[in-house]
């Protein structure tokens, strides 16, 4: 890491308002490293930004600031990486955009190896947090780290997934690096600090604005080698990750769903513009040329293979009217409505039978009041 005089430097260009991170690399470009911007002369300044860019250059105090990060730096796990940093993640270099500066709380090995961003619904179904966690500890197995926005739902799980493996897990965040957001994550958050690695162009303290989040998904976009989408409304910040690792010419993959499933529509969005339509964690790997350890185990979640050599789904274990529901309800979403219809029970007694199915596991409650039933093993 470079000295603290000149990592101070870096910490002030990024904290003048009105300077954004174009405006920034368009400095370094004229003038060098900051230090040698702030030493320019005003006309020099007013020339490359104009006059007002050039007076708030050097108006604005940001001493406690400067002060409070570099006193983070100094704790054990936290890191300031900038643009001369030989620990920058160089996958971020060769993007349109990339911040001058990054926090970083964890292991930052994981910066600079091969990865892959999974993103997807924050009111995610069952079904797809568990394909998410899946997906994400296969990958992560198979040496990728996955790259995630550590949201509630599908990024939630990404993490959890990935850090089942080697490859591990990046969370990328659209805070100050010292908030947690949201809140319920903190115990998953303190766990990718200890295995993974958490990341942030936020200053320290930065509250969860809205506009703070598209700009985080460039990053998650630029970490990865392709970005999978596992569920997506139609209007999705997922689908903002997607188009921006497309326009840095990564692979963009994404798992179908029902036609009647409202967080399925993006992916179909995505593969209809030509994403790759995905069924299991090795179609990835394939694309990617790359491949699953030698050694690696044969799962219990793995299914069996008939006389044919195809895979088959081993049927649930139920009986009675949990086999009545079950048999209607089929993999599509469903109203309590259309399940009256299809089972002569009445909406009651499907409520009442439905629950114990949800706790263990074989039915989900999806957007919409809908219901389906889980899949266990997609990735494999």
């Amino acid at each position: 890491m470079i000295a603290d005089t000149g990592l101070a430097s870096w910490l002030r260009l990024a904290a003048v308002p009105g300077i954004g991170s174009q405006t920034q690399r368009l400095l370094l470009s004229a003038f060098g490293l900051p230090e040698e911007v702030f030493a320019a002369s005003g006309s020099s300044l007013r020339s490359v930004i104009g006059a007002d860019l050039a007076i708030a250059l050097h108006a604005h105090d940001s001493t406690a600031e400067i002060e409070a990060a570099l006193a983070w730096a100094d704790e054990p796990g936290n890191h300031l990486l900038t643009l001369a940093d030989p620990d920058y993640p160089r996958a971020l270099l060769d993007t349109q955009d990339p911040p001058i500066l990054l926090y970083a709380k964890g292991c930052i090995e994981h910066l600079n190896r091969p990865a892959i961003a999974l993103v997807g619904s924050r009111n995610a179904t069952r079904q797809g947090e568990e394909n998410a966690e899946a997906f994400a500890e296969v990958l992560s197995k198979a040496g990728l780290g996955i790259v995630s926005g550590m949201a509630l739902g599908i990024d939630a799980a990404a993490h959890r997934g990935g850090l089942k493996g080697p490859g591990s897990t990046i969370a990328v965040i659209g805070t100050g690096i010292d908030r947690i957001y949201p809140a319920r994550n903190a115990p998953l958050a303190r766990q990718i600090a200890e295995r993974g690695v958490i990341l942030s162009e936020f200053a320290l303290g930065m509250p969860p604005l809205q506009h703070n989040f598209p700009r985080r998904n460039r990053i998650i976009a630029g970490l990865a080698k392709g970005c999978l989408v596992v569920e997506a409304a139609e209007r999705s910040g997922s689908l903002i990750t997607a188009r921006l690792a497309a326009e840095a010419g990564r692979e963009v993959f994404a798992i179908p769903g029902s036609i009647h499933s409202p967080v399925a529509k993006g992916c179909h969005k995505l593969i209809k513009q030509g994403a790759k339509l995905v069924e299991s964690a090795q179609d990835i790997l394939e694309e990617l040329c790359l491949e699953l350890p030698s050694n690696k185990k044969p799962s219990p979640a793995d299914a069996p293979e008939n006389d044919e050599g195809e895979n088959t789904v081993l049927p649930l274990e139920v009986n009675g009217n949990e086999g009545k529901i079950l048999a209607a309800m089929a993999f599509d979403p469903v109203s309590i409505d259309t399940l009256a219809d299809r089972t002569g029970l009445t909406a009651d007694i499907l409520l009442a039978m439905l629950l114990p199915l949800e706790l263990e596991g074989r039915v989900a409650q999806v957007p919409g009041g809908l219901y389906q039933q889980n899949v266990k093993g997609a990735a494999k």
